[in-house]
């Protein structure tokens, strides 16, 4: 069952994106239920106006709503009692990718802010980044030059308290200001003016 509070963040939360003018990526979107825990995740992905497909810098986000954060949200919703905060576990994702060299992560990670904004009372942490790079076959015996990307991940939880499960709209409020600073995070790394293959569509 999914319980209408995480379907009310995820409302929230495409809200936001929304308004910061960024473009959705429908095909991207997936929602999954782990069958043997119990936990449900959603996925999405955003990107500039007028990006390139496959998408040069792109963000993905995911939303996990735990086994344990359905029965404490349920207990809550049945009982009337709160006696475990609820929460949803929140990444994003700055993804740059066909980059043609490797990147040079100091000057990546430098122009991304190190925090987002706080979600209600809780802080979200950069966690780390990974650079990838990608040989393709060219022949039998030979590999094309590789394509690079790179990942910078933010992290956090989103606590539920009882006078936001008791009135939705503060949710829209906590997540309001995520959408505008995704887009200016997206804006600063396509400032950098990085070496990207071409796409289908126009190359950079």
């Amino acid at each position: 069952m999914l319980d209408h509070i995480f379907s009310d963040a995820i409302g929230a939360l495409r809200e936001a994106l929304d308004s910061a003018h960024l473009e959705h990526q429908a095909l991207e979107e997936r929602f999954h239920s782990d069958m043997m825990l119990g936990n449900i995740t959603w996925e999405t992905s955003y990107v500039l106006p007028g990006e390139d497909n496959p998408p040069r810098i792109c963000c993905d986000l995911t939303l996990e709503w735990s086994s344990w954060s359905q029965t404490a949200y349920r207990h809550w919703f049945l009982q009337g009692e709160l006696t475990d905060l609820p929460e949803i576990a929140i990444a994003v994702v700055i993804r740059i990718q066909n980059l043609t060299n490797s990147p040079q992560l100091d000057d990546i990670v430098t122009v991304l802010p190190k925090n987002p904004p706080p979600l209600g009372n809780k802080e979200m942490n950069r966690s780390g980044a990974t650079i990838e790079s990608n040989y393709g076959t060219k022949s039998e015996n030979t590999l094309q030059i590789p394509e690079w990307a790179i990942e910078v991940t933010y992290e956090g939880n989103y606590e539920l308290e009882e006078v936001t499960l008791e009135n939705g709209t503060e949710i829209d409020e906590h997540f309001s200001q995520l959408g505008g600073w995704i887009s200016s995070a997206l804006v600063r790394v396509d400032d950098l003016k990085l070496e990207y293959r071409s796409t289908n569509t126009t190359e950079n």
